[in-house]
């Protein structure tokens, strides 16, 4: 009888460090920050939406300081042009030619913080970097740095100033995460301690971005059985039945999004229970157009959807 290898366990024992260390600036966020985790190792981009001051913008920039990536932020503004984007061309008297200024998207992580408070067409200035990776302006392409991220932060709709972010835009983040209030007991201890700014400045990587693209690359290795890919799939087809559902390449993010989960928890195969975990972050924006509303419309899918 021939013996079957095993598969290959991910090497990453600094994954449960880096939880680790958010869980200092972010109290008692760790399911949160897991999901934020799983969608970078998945090569996905993330949005993050939350009424102002709950640690929206200290998520992403504790993220920027831990992997080791170099990170811009962006305050999306309601006078946001383009160019202050992705850069802009402008004309060198002295060598009669145009130089490209490159903008804050040719970074490795960018922080769009409140992402919804600018109109269209400063928000459309992402759609080819976070599809593509890449950004053509005057006619030329350039390509963006090896791994890229987006982690866009936005307020909840009802709020005054804010723009829906079309459904184009909406797909482009692989995840959508709430953070919430703290509970009484971690809110009472941040009162004590004070703000965690300081703290999120002063953080130094815990891994290069090589062990990262490592890490992203192992993905690729941990084991979907049938039976899960099964119930993902059977999740994908009951969130068409009454309303606009999830695209194939949705459906594609939900498997990677779920490789990554296992893989954050040191596993080398992904259980069901992996793909509910993160079937409401990948499902909840695009059903709904809102991650806060999302969440409930993809729990009624994954209640109604029975796993193996």
């Amino acid at each position: 009888m021939s013996s079957v290898a095993p598969l290959p366990q991910p090497s990453n024992p600094s994954a449960t460090q880096i939880l680790d260390a958010l869980d200092t600036v972010l109290l008692g966020k760790r399911g949160q920050c897991t999901l934020a985790l799983a969608c970078i190792l998945a090569r996905g981009h993330l949005l993050i939406e939350d009424v102002p001051g709950v640690g929206k913008t200290t998520l992403a920039r504790a993220f920027g300081g831990l992997l080791g990536l170099p990170w811009k932020r962006v305050q999306f503004t309601n006078d946001l042009l383009p160019a202050d984007v992705v850069g802009v061309s402008i004309f060198d008297s002295k060598n009669q030619e145009f130089q490209f200024q490159a903008g804050p998207v040719f970074t490795s992580l960018l922080l769009a913080d409140e992402i919804n408070r600018a109109p269209a067409k400063a928000q459309s200035a992402l759609l080819e970097a976070m599809e593509e990776r890449q950004v053509t302006v005057d006619g030329v392409t350039r390509e963006l740095p090896d791994p890229f991220f987006v982690i866009a932060t936005q307020n909840p709709g009802e709020q005054r100033g804010v723009f829906g972010l079309p459904e184009s835009q909406l797909d482009r983040f692989l995840m959508g995460i709430s953070l919430g209030y703290p509970d009484k007991e971690q809110e009472r201890l941040l009162l004590a301690n004070g703000d965690t700014r300081t703290e999120v400045d002063a953080m130094q990587p815990l891994i290069d971005p090589k062990v990262l693209l490592q890490w992203m690359n192992e993905i690729d290795e941990v084991h979907m059985a049938d039976s899960v890919l099964q119930y993902l799939h059977d999740l994908v087809i009951a969130s068409r039945v009454e309303q606009n559902g999830l695209s194939p390449r949705a459906a594609l993010g939900l498997v990677r999004a779920s490789r990554a989960y296992a893989f954050v928890h040191n596993r080398n195969h992904v259980l069901p229970d992996d793909v509910k975990a993160v079937f409401a972050s990948v499902a909840g924006h695009r059903l709904t157009g809102s991650v806060l509303a999302g969440a409930a419309a993809a729990k009624t899918i994954t209640d109604n959807v029975t796993a193996p």
